[in-house]
């Protein structure tokens, strides 16, 4: 018992440190990235199908990049780099296709064949989801995780502070996480995260100086993605424990359920068809601001958050059932909003 709150002390220690770092990269980085954002004309222009009405410096999302690698590199790297090569592999993959989208436009199938190749690479480098006896199912589950992911928090990022907020306080539930299952490489990339995400939020949250493009929403779904594939449960069994994952990440889910079906219901594109449909949209149409709709999601995220680490110790059938509920709510919430009139 002495051994094991020593490893966890000197573990939280260690998070403490990569939170730290991440957060004074990402906290000073942001402001070179906004003025050389300026000076190469990487602005995000207002426009009708937008909610901003000022033109905004896009490449947030390479400070958080930096700030990540960065603090993984300085403070992990010499003991766990090795270990995650696939994972930086991959997410580099993903922001570079999201910078390259903010600066010249990509085709959403070439973003999508990008996204395939980098869930590809988890999966060459033994990054995958083990929760059938067919490699070809857990293959099939991997990508469809990885890809629906990086999309969801792309979707996400349509109003000041929602994608890097809510990533902030996903990646802080998946810390406490790794930390009560003994997982150090895994805390170590969820603490980078909060930290970067944190440093950028400083600068994103209402009213937003910077955006952080789809380099940085994409970056952060599939390390978010990745993260949530590493995570084991040793406390529970894998019958119970694959719900956690999705629960700790069910807002951005819920968001692209929610414009999916509501685009598909309306005859238009899901995947290329802007539209003011998200969720936060439609809290700012039953009434809320801007930045009570953001504060409200982030509260749901973090209510996930604790009913995912409740479900870590609990039993098979009070797992189900909360599983359900949440089922249940988001089938709900969804039909709700649908009644939401978006003009």
């Amino acid at each position: 018992m002495i051994r094991l709150h020593t490893f966890l002390g000197n573990a939280m220690i260690a998070y403490l440190l990569i939170m730290l770092m991440a957060l004074f990269l990402a906290w000073s980085l942001v402001p070179i990235a906004r003025r050389v954002a300026r000076h190469t004309d990487m602005v995000d222009q207002p426009n009708a199908r937008k909610i901003h009405t000022t033109p905004t410096p896009l490449l947030g999302g390479v400070a958080i990049y930096v700030a990540f690698m960065g603090a993984l590199l300085l403070l992990a790297g010499k003991f766990y780099i090795s270990q995650v090569v696939g994972i930086f592999l991959g997410a580099t993959l993903v922001s570079f296709l999201g910078l390259w989208d903010d600066r010249f436009s990509l085709s959403p199938a070439v973003k999508l064949l990008g996204q395939v190749i980098a869930g590809l690479i988890l999966i060459a480098t033994g990054v995958q989801v083990l929760l059938f006896h067919s490699w070809l199912l857990n293959w099939a589950l991997t990508l469809f995780w990885v890809v629906g992911l990086t999309n969801a928090m792309n979707l996400l990022d349509n109003m000041d502070g929602l994608s890097s907020g809510v990533a902030l306080i996903a990646s802080s539930t998946f810390v406490l996480l790794a930390a009560g299952s003994d997982q150090y490489l895994v805390g170590a990339l969820a603490a980078a995260l909060v930290g970067a995400s944190a440093g950028f939020l400083f600068y994103n949250f209402n009213p937003a100086s910077i955006f952080m493009g789809d380099s940085g929403s994409l970056f952060l779904g599939f390390m978010l993605a990745a993260v949530g594939i590493k995570l084991r449960f040793p406390t529970n069994v894998p019958t119970v424990t694959w719900m956690i994952p999705p629960i700790v990440l069910g807002v951005p889910l819920f968001d692209t359920t929610l414009v999916v079906i509501s685009r598909l219901r309306r005859g238009l594109n899901p995947l290329t068809t802007p539209g003011k449909d998200h969720f936060s949209h439609r809290l700012v149409r039953l009434g809320y601001t801007k930045r009570e709709a953001v504060l409200l999601i982030y509260l749901l995220t973090g209510a996930l958050g604790e009913i995912a680490l409740f479900m870590t110790h609990a039993g098979w059938g009070e797992s189900y059932l909360i599983g359900g509920l949440v089922l249940l709510a988001a089938i709900w919430g969804i039909w709700r909003l649908e009644q939401v009139p978006l003009h």
